[in-house]
């Protein structure tokens, strides 16, 4: 698609705003539905998917994929897949999980992540990984970490 969901669900709500009388809830309510809506459309496009026109949004084949897959499946070599609404990306940021009204925290826990996993393809973390290690990260904690216990001595000794 040349536009992005985002544009097309905003030009769509513009539209309706211009027609009539919208309070900013309303406006605000109206733009994550349509982009949300738009969002199953692409994603029964790119995997042949036939949507119904008597389905309710929500009733689309996207859910039942949700509740048979294992959240840690979600997590595959070049994507992630968004248990929420089933769209697939490189990383699940904070602003598209913030579309489903949850913090990456919130996101983990209710799929039974681990604190300290990634939310991010595993080709990705391998790749941030290898850059971290070029530019010296893990020397450079350590050394970080001893010059931080010979400043503080009394603190770990305090218990």
């Amino acid at each position: 698609m040349a536009r992005k969901l985002l544009e097309i669900a905003a030009s769509i709500v513009k539209a309706q705003a211009s027609v009539g009388k919208i309070s900013p809830e309303e406006i605000e309510q109206t733009l994550m539905k349509t982009f949300l809506v738009l969002q199953r459309m692409q994603y029964a496009e790119q995997n042949g998917v036939t949507l119904e026109a008597e389905e309710e949004p929500a009733a689309t084949a996207l859910p039942e994929k949700q509740e048979s897959a294992d959240p840690k499946d979600s997590i595959r070599e070049n994507k992630i897949i968004c248990l929420e609404c089933g769209v697939e990306m490189k990383q699940l940021t904070k602003k598209h999980l913030g579309s489903h009204g949850l913090t990456p925290r919130d996101y983990k826990r209710k799929w039974g992540f681990a604190m300290r996993q990634s939310l991010s393809a595993k080709s990705l973390s391998r790749a941030r990984s290898r850059a971290a290690k070029k530019r010296g990260l893990p020397e450079n904690l350590v050394r970080f970490q001893e010059e931080r216990k010979r400043k503080n001595p009394e603190k770990p000794s305090a218990n």
